[in-house]
């Protein structure tokens, strides 16, 4: 692996990309956060929600996906770090990833929440 500082925009983008498309590979929880929120910038765009809703909305979603991303680099390099050998740090650590998944997730819930009451309320 070269450790000298990317040269160039796209090769840092390259990389950044080969990193999304492996953790869309190996992580089922990633694929399904891709088609929940496939679903909801489909359901925005046939509802047709105002701009600034649909700002949030893939905000959430972009949000949501990137804490997933974070997450799975802290177990790769915990599990790269530990060896496969139980440690309580590195259970805190995985641990506090999720976790960060975990909020990143119900502020997402809570924003298609929002935006949900929005649309039930033009049309009633």
């Amino acid at each position: 692996m070269n450790t000298k500082k990317n040269k160039s925009w796209f090769k840092a983008a390259g990389h950044a990309f080969t990193g999304i498309r492996r953790t869309a590979t190996r992580e089922r929880n990633f694929r399904i956060q891709i088609i929940i929120a496939i679903a909801a910038v489909a359901a925005c765009i046939i509802l047709q929600v105002d701009s600034w809703h649909f700002l949030a909305v893939v905000l959430s979603i972009f949000f949501v996906l990137a804490m997933e991303l974070v997450n799975t680099a802290v177990e790769a390099v915990v599990d790269l770090v530990c060896k496969n050998q139980p440690h309580p740090l590195a259970k805190i650590a995985k641990d506090a990833a999720a976790g960060a998944v975990l909020l990143a997730s119900f502020q997402a819930i809570i924003v298609a929440a929002l935006v949900a009451l929005s649309v039930i309320r033009r049309f009633l």
